[in-house]
């Protein structure tokens, strides 16, 4: 097997984390998180500009005196606050990254090359297309993935997943489709002239209709 399409370490058995629901998850404790801080500043700034406002022609500031200790509390506290909210986010993204990374026992592999400005999907059956991966629901897939000639990203909007695939060297994704419908694969890095018509397809069909597919194909192939 060529080495470009080695194995990743697997996940635990049985464990399908809900990647896209995690990382709309953390997005949304980002947007609470900015929209406190923003609020809180906006505030502060307007209090400020209020409370010491000129209030006559010629009048010069005379703000209240701050000690040592407090310049550095007003300086310090927030800024941990702060700091601590970001180091949370951090680590909870990190966290939700291992686990993504961490493909499932049962998952369905497919390999694909990617090529200016294509995509080719390899099955493990044997069975080959171009431009739209077909894959049952209710069951995680893998993508194992090289380039045959620049750097191309591979991008599943749908279900929140992108990775670089470049030549010589293996990368991987996956996904876990639910149920059958169609998601967008486009390419996220510049990759030439034609990089925006590198699009694809993903269908999910249920498991029959997909065994009957692959078995269609491959009595195709061998005609």
């Amino acid at each position: 097997m060529n080495e470009a399409f080695a194995y990743a370490e697997r996940g635990a058995p049985g464990q399908i984390p809900d990647v896209p629901g995690g990382w709309d998850h953390l997005f949304g404790e980002m947007l609470i998180d900015i929209t406190i801080i923003g609020i809180l500043f906006t505030v502060i700034t307007v209090y400020l500009l209020i409370r010491y406002r000129r209030r006559e022609q010629g009048q010069e500031g005379n703000p209240p005196r701050l000690t040592t200790a407090a310049a550095i509390g007003w300086a310090i506290i927030p800024a941990f606050i702060f700091m601590a909210d970001d180091f949370y986010l951090a680590a909870e993204g990190w966290t939700l990254f291992n686990e993504y990374r961490r493909v499932p026992e049962n998952a369905y592999e497919v390999k694909v090359e990617g090529s200016m400005w294509s995509w080719h999907f390899i099955y493990p059956e044997g069975v080959e297309s171009f431009g739209e991966l077909r894959v049952p629901a209710g069951t995680p897939v893998v993508v194992r993935m090289t380039s045959k000639d620049v750097v191309h990203s591979f991008f599943i909007p749908d279900f929140r997943v992108k990775q670089d695939m470049m030549p010589g060297r293996m990368t991987y994704l996956w996904f876990y489709p639910k149920a059958p419908g169609e998601h967008l694969i486009t390419c996220a890095e510049y990759c030439g002239l034609m990089h925006s018509g590198m699009k694809g397809m993903i269908k999910v069909v249920s498991q029959d209709e997909f065994n009957n597919w692959i078995e269609t194909e491959k009595k195709n192939n061998n005609t």
